[in-house]
Parts: structure tokens; C-alpha cells; sequence
């Protein structure tokens, strides 16, 4: 199976970028003109729940595999019917503590890599500004 990944660095600490991103339902860090709700009352780390997202006039459904606080995680796979044309698709957004410093590395699947880039450094701006000052989001 094909594999593709991005990741950046921020000047925050894990554990604050992993509040900012861990609700699978709190998609807004990602995109400032999309809405994301849980389907059938389900919450935002419910493994199983199903999240819709709404963006440009598309939907797209999204199931939770897996969630974890404690390593600091979630994996996902689109609902049928897929929007891109891939089989079997499953994505992992990760937040690694980096050790150099208190900072944290962000991982997951790029979509395309201008799309995860400005992903990433939306969540600085919008989410993480709001905690106080920092320094800069820089891509790896």
C-alpha cells in the first residue's frame, strides 16, 4: 500500500497543539470555510462516529478508527462514496512531542502538500494565537 505523509513543526508544546486538534468533530483548524459535525450524536473522540464535513459544496464523511489522548492520536477513513479516486484509504494525524525544546511535530496525510501546509499553519494562527504569544510555525 502506498504511503504519504507531512509534517511541520510548531513553537508550541504538544500537548497544547493536541488540544487544539484532538475533537475529531473540531475540524475548523483546518479549513476556515468548512463545517464538521457528528453524525447520530456521536462526540468527537467516539471511535466509530462519523464525521460530516461540509466545504465548497461537497460532503465529505469521515469514520473515526481509532483516538487516543494518551498518544496523542486519531486515524480515520472516508465513508463511501470516496471523494478522491483511492481504495482503502486511512489517514493518521499525530502530534510528537519534539524533545528539542518545547515543541511539537505534527504528522498526518497531506491531501496534497500545499493544502497540509496551509492546514497546519492555520491551526497557529487561529487556534494557538489565542494561548498567548509564540514564536513560528515553520514547515520541515
Amino acid at each position: 500500500m502506498a504511503k504519504s505523509y507531512y509534517s511541520t513543526v510548531f513553537e508550541q508544546t504538544a500537548d497544547e497543539v493536541w488540544n487544539a486538534v484532538r475533537a475529531f468533530d473540531a475540524y475548523q483548524w483546518a479549513d476556515r470555510n468548512l463545517s464538521a459535525v457528528m453524525e447520530d450524536g456521536k462526540v468527537g473522540d467516539a471511535v466509530g462516529g462519523i464525521r460530516r464535513v461540509e466545504s465548497d459544496g461537497q460532503t465529505i464523511r469521515q469514520r473515526l478508527l481509532a483516538h487516543s489522548d494518551v498518544e496523542r492520536f486519531y486515524s480515520y477513513e472516508f465513508c463511501d462514496p470516496a471523494p478522491l479516486p483511492v481504495v482503502d484509504y486511512m489517514a493518521t494525524l499525530r502530534i510528537t512531542p519534539v524533545v528539542d525544546g518545547a515543541r511539537a511535530l505534527s504528522s498526518g496525510p497531506p491531501g496534497s502538500t500545499a493544502r497540509w501546509r496551509t492546514a497546519t499553519i492555520g491551526l497557529c494562527t487561529s487556534r494557538m494565537a489565542s494561548a498567548g504569544g509564540w514564536g513560528r510555525c515553520a514547515p520541515n
